[in-house]
C-alpha cells in the first residue's frame, strides 16, 4: 500500500519520496536520491510525447515506468501528475536494508554503499527489469510507504543528462552514504 500522493507536481513527489521504504517482492530500503522529469521538461523521455517506449509515463500515476538506458542498465520510475501529462521520479538510489544477501548476490558482492548507488545498480539489486513496466506501485511486488520522520532533502541540478542539465530537480538525503554521487557545495 502506497500513501504518496503521485497527482502532485512531479519535483514535489521527488521531494517527498526521500526517506521513503521502497521494496520488491520483499528486497529494498530508504529512497536516498531522486530526480523528477516533467512532461515539458527537455530532458524527459515524454518531452516528444508518446511512444512504444514510453507509454508507460502517459498511463495513470502511481504506476512503474521502468526502460532500458543505453540498452544495457533498466532504470525505475514512478509516474506523477494526471494521466496524459508524461511525468514520472526516477529513482536515483536507495539505502539497502531488507533481502542485502539477495542483493549481494545480483550485485557481484559489491560493498553495500554501492549496492543501490544508481538508477543501473538499484534496479539490478532489486530485480527491476521490463516486465514491470506499467505495474501499480500500490499492489505486490511494489510496496511503497512514506517517510516516517522529517528528513533533511538537499537539492541541486541532475546528472547523466544533455538538456536541461541546470533544474535543480534532482534530490537528495543529507548526509547519506549511498547517494549515486555527492551534490554540490
Amino acid at each position: 500500500m502506497t500513501l504518496v500522493d503521485f497527482s502532485r507536481p512531479v519535483a514535489e513527489v521527488a521531494r517527498q519520496l526521500i526517506g521513503a521504504r521502497l521494496a520488491v517482492a520483499g528486497v529494498g530500503g530508504l529512497i536516498v536520491e531522486t530526480e523528477a522529469y516533467d512532461g515539458e521538461d527537455p530532458a524527459s523521455h515524454s518531452f516528444s510525447g508518446p511512444s512504444p517506449r514510453n507509454r508507460a509515463m502517459f498511463g495513470p500515476p502511481g504506476h512503474a515506468y521502468v526502460y532500458r538506458s543505453y540498452g544495457i542498465h533498466w532504470c525505475f520510475n514512478l509516474v506523477c501528475r494526471e494521466a496524459g501529462h508524461g511525468a514520472g521520479v526516477l529513482i536515483r538510489a536507495l539505502e539497502p536494508l531488507w533481502g542485502l544477501e539477495l542483493m549481494r548476490e545480483r550485485r557481484g558482492g559489491l560493498a553495500d554503499r554501492l549496492l543501490c548507488a544508481g538508477p543501473g545498480r538499484l534496479c539490478q539489486a532489486l530485480g527491476i527489469d521490463g516486465s514491470h513496466d506499467g505495474l501499480p506501485l500500490d499492489a505486490p511486488p511494489f510496496q511503497l510507504e512514506p517517510a516516517t520522520a522529517g528528513v533533511a532533502v538537499v537539492q541541486g541540478p541532475r546528472i547523466g543528462i544533455t538538456r536541461a542539465r541546470e533544474v535543480p530537480w534532482r534530490f537528495g538525503m543529507a548526509g547519506s552514504r549511498y547517494l549515486s554521487r555527492r551534490f554540490p557545495g
